[in-house]
């Protein structure tokens, strides 16, 4: 096969066209000389006013490739380089019990995919409900703000992203095909074949739904089996506290095994303080936290296409990114166009929001998260000091005189919990939400009347810019007045700030040997995925999913 780069065609072009164009460019003379096409990315060019134009990378089987390879010296044609995935061969030590897995979100569901794929016949636990059920609730959440803590947008099969855009763009690089395998099981489940290709692919949470299903039936017939609302509670060691000899369900049942692996997402609060007590290894982690930042779908299309308009194009996307003299940035985050702001809360006393987006992007607004990195070391300045002991001061339970110890692992997650309570406050203790137009929020002024939103629940005037604390607050205005330098129109009044977006990755590293991926002090548990602190979306996720299957696989016998 030959790879073709940098193929330009107009937005309004043809299956004929793109063949002709791959003819042309290779200077074949016999177009029987093409046998196939298959195209390995398709993106979009914008960057000249009303000159957009697809552009595709192909890999091309030709007759007499190597005499076509020789006589085209073109920087933009070589040879196809397939990396092609490989799950290694099985290990010597015996399995005396089956594989667990704790969580059935995207990395614990590629883990158990492989395990049982190449026939360790893991046990998934996942302590929500399945997807179908699971969507009955948070559609009722959505609906009438009843929120089920077991099952909801943070908890059930699918994880997180299952109501999300269903993004599945990444930035970790695809040594080993692990990505291609990730996209090509979606594929295989029922997702668009398009994900393969274009650049910046997602499902979109009405297909996702079915093919977390179809993926999960699959890992059944293969000899998997899966449990739901079972929650992990407990995790028993050996006489020598080094390695996992068996975990407890729902505080009753207990399940024997020499393996687990810990893909708890990053939502499960109250998780870690166990794992905390059993003696694992944790860190505390930065993390971002801001705003979802709505505006009308169709200014984002004519900020970015330049005022073309084309039934071809899909919903324009924006990605920014700002650095601040302090070196911390404020960036967008999980992009959703043509998508809604949704509910995202896990427990009660919170006010969480998140983007979502069906397959078809159709909606008229798009949304983004609006977010500044959060460090660990940031919990020692005094405007958070003041405000978790405001906070704290205002609370009776004993759990939340945590807030006031910045020394704690878990520091980062307590921050995290304050803020969503203090968001539910300015929400008028319900699931609508405060918000201030973008504008204001820049001048400090109280927005008196806000914009239709997608938000269901309803928006709440409120001074973001007074609550916040200053050292988020203050970055993101100066963020935004940039983003408005170089993209016109952005900062803008007609977009709304609703919050607020905290749940963008854990708060919280569980730390793992970076060969074997087993936690540092405990052999035979894997801390996986984005919970554990080593993925942020659905294919790094499930990327780290399946490296964890990997290390699996490299230690046990089938």
């Amino acid at each position: 096969m030959i790879r073709v780069n940098q193929l330009k065609l107009p937005i309004e072009h043809s299956e004929e066209m793109l063949r002709r164009q791959i003819i042309k460019t290779l200077h074949l003379k016999n177009e029987k000389d093409l046998i196939r096409y298959q195209i390995r990315k398709q993106s979009i060019d914008a960057r000249k006013k009303n000159e957009l134009s697809f552009v595709y990378t192909v890999d091309v089987e030709l007759k007499q490739e190597g005499m076509i390879l020789h006589k085209n010296k073109n920087s933009n044609i070589s040879k196809a380089k397939d990396i092609h995935y490989h799950f290694p061969d099985a290990g010597e030590k015996q399995l005396s019990h089956r594989p667990v897995i704790v969580g059935s979100g995207p990395a614990g569901m590629f883990c158990a995919y492989e395990l049982a794929k190449h026939g360790y016949c893991p046990i998934i636990l996942e302590r929500g409900s399945s997807v179908e059920e699971r969507t009955a609730e948070v559609e009722r959440f959505w609906k009438d703000g009843i929120l089920n803590p077991k099952t909801n947008v943070q908890f059930g099969e699918g994880g997180a992203g299952t109501f999300s855009d269903g993004k599945l763009n990444t930035l970790v690089k695809d040594v080993a095909g692990r990505n291609r395998e990730v996209l090509e099981i979606f594929v295989k489940m029922g997702a668009p074949e398009e994900i393969l290709y274009i650049n910046k692919p997602h499902i979109g949470t009405d297909i996702l739904k079915t093919v977390v299903k179809n993926i999960r039936l699959e890992i059944e017939r293969m000899g998997g089996t899966y449990c739901f609302f079972s929650q992990l509670t407990d995790i028993t060691l050996n006489g020598k506290k080094d390695k996992v000899e068996a975990i407890r369900i729902n505080g009753e049942k207990e399940v024997a095994t020499d393996v687990l692996v810990l893909a708890i997402g990053h939502s499960a609060r109250d998780t870690f303080p166990m794992l905390q007590e059993a003696g694992l290894m944790m860190e505390a982690k930065a993390f971002a936290v801001g705003f979802r930042v709505e505006h009308p779908q169709a200014m984002i299309d004519a900020c970015q296409y330049n005022g073309h308009k084309n039934a071809l194009l899909p919903a324009a996307s924006y990605k920014l990114t700002a650095n601040l003299e302090n070196h911390r940035g404020v960036y967008s985050f999980c992009m959703c166009p043509g998508g809604f702001i949704v509910p995202a809360a896990s427990g009660p006393e919170q006010v969480v929001v998140n983007g979502m987006s069906p397959a078809n992007r159709g909606s008229r607004w798009s949304n983004s998260g609006m977010v500044v990195e959060l460090r660990p070391e940031d919990l020692g300045n005094e405007e958070l000091r003041m405000m978790n002991e405001e906070w704290a001061a205002q609370q009776s339970s004993a759990a939340d005189a945590r807030l006031s110890d910045f020394n704690s692992q878990l520091n980062m997650m307590y921050f995290q919990e304050a803020l969503e309570r203090l968001c539910w406050q300015q929400g008028n203790m319900k699931q609508t939400a405060p918000a201030q137009r973008m504008a204001d929020f820049t001048k400090k002024k109280l927005s008196y009347d806000l914009p239709e939103s997608s938000y269901a629940p309803g928006l709440v005037s409120s001074p973001l810019h007074f609550w916040m604390p200053p050292f988020i607050a203050d970055r993101l205005s100066k963020g935004f007045q940039q983003f408005g330098k170089y993209s016109h129109g952005f900062l803008t009044n007609e977009a709304t700030m609703i919050g607020v977006e905290t749940r963008t990755s854990a708060p919280v590293r569980i730390v793992r040997d970076k060969d074997t991926l087993q936690h540092v002090r405990l052999k035979g548990l894997f801390p996986c995925g984005e919970g554990a602190g080593y993925a942020g979306g659905i294919v790094s996720a499930g990327i780290d999913g399946e490296r964890c299957a990997e290390a699996v696989g490299r230690l046990l016998l089938q």
